[in-house]
């Protein structure tokens, strides 16, 4: 038995005529009569009761026909879910994202992801270091990662997305505030709070950003959120170097200053498994360039 063997007693269970069965199937009559036998002999059940003037169902073909419908629609159901699937319209996607890129640039780019692929499931994971990004995109956990560099993988493929600047977080009130711009040697001796040692680019790169300006960095406070991060600068523990997204957060009793000087800045990049071809990827890939560049303006 075939599918064709399924669609042609359809055509004729709902036309009630052999003629008529296949001119809508596109066929000549005397090939459909032995197609409709060859199904009925291996059924061992006859389906259609014939005569000169029309066809009419058994009980076994009313039986039949119902479910012959519903395998030939799971078989279209299965067909075009199969090609949103490679075409990229239709699957599971997750994303990750540090700390800064969380509070600023997955909002919109989860809210672009479901107005243009609605049919795909999207799992967002935010707040998550770089290292834990990369264990987890290698043990394909998540697809699809948004973290700041360097990453030491040849598995996975890493563009840049942008540059931004640093700022230093600071409480209300302190001092250094009523600078308009600050450089790092006017943080010498100041307490500082950063992300966990060991765990974070971010701590690697405000150590490389003091040590390259000849300043002792005094690291108080190692937190693992960035949202945690701002709560201890407000609570006056220490002052913190942060990518300029950061300052969307929005923590009462912090403000921020820009920090001069080389080195200032730090990449976003995304990261994929190099050998992830998927459609959805690709696509979810490039909403996110897009949504990069719309937000550039507004330093998200």
């Amino acid at each position: 038995m075939e599918l064709r063997h399924l669609r042609y007693f359809v055509a004729v269970a709902e036309e009630r005529h052999f003629g008529r069965a296949a001119e809508r199937l596109h066929i000549a009559q005397p090939p459909l009569s032995r197609q409709i036998r060859q199904l009925e002999t291996e059924l061992g059940a006859q389906l259609l009761e014939r005569n000169t003037r029309k066809v009419e169902l058994t009980a076994a073909g009313s039986a039949y026909l119902e479910r012959a419908r519903e395998i030939l629609t799971q078989v279209e159901v299965a067909g075009n879910e199969a090609a949103r699937i490679a075409s990229g319209l239709q699957g599971r996607l997750v994303v990750s994202c540090v700390g800064s890129a969380t509070y600023s640039l997955l909002p919109a780019f989860a809210c672009t992801l479901r107005e243009e692929i609605p049919d795909v499931e999207l799992v967002l994971r935010g707040e998550l270091l770089v290292p834990h990004q990369v264990e987890r995109l290698l043990a394909r956990d998540i697809d699809l990662a948004v973290l700041r560099p360097p990453v030491d993988e040849t598995a996975l493929t890493v563009r840049t997305l942008r540059t931004d600047r640093l700022l230093v977080a600071m409480p209300e009130g302190h001092a250094l505030a009523s600078r308009r711009r600050l450089n790092v040697k006017d943080l010498r001796g100041e307490d500082l709070v950063v992300h966990a040692g060991g765990t974070s680019v971010m701590y690697g790169a405000v150590a490389a950003l003091f040590r390259d300006a000849g300043v002792e960095a005094k690291f108080r406070h190692e937190v693992a959120e960035t949202s945690t991060l701002l709560t201890f600068v407000a609570a006056g523990l220490g002052l913190a170097v942060v990518p300029e997204p950061v300052s969307k957060l929005g923590v009462a009793g912090v403000t921020f200053r820009p920090v001069s000087g080389e080195g200032a800045t730090i990449d976003l990049c995304s990261a994929v498994r190099a050998d992830d071809n998927s459609a959805t990827l690709y696509r979810a890939l490039e909403v996110l360039d897009r949504v990069v560049r719309s937000a550039a303006g507004t330093k998200i």
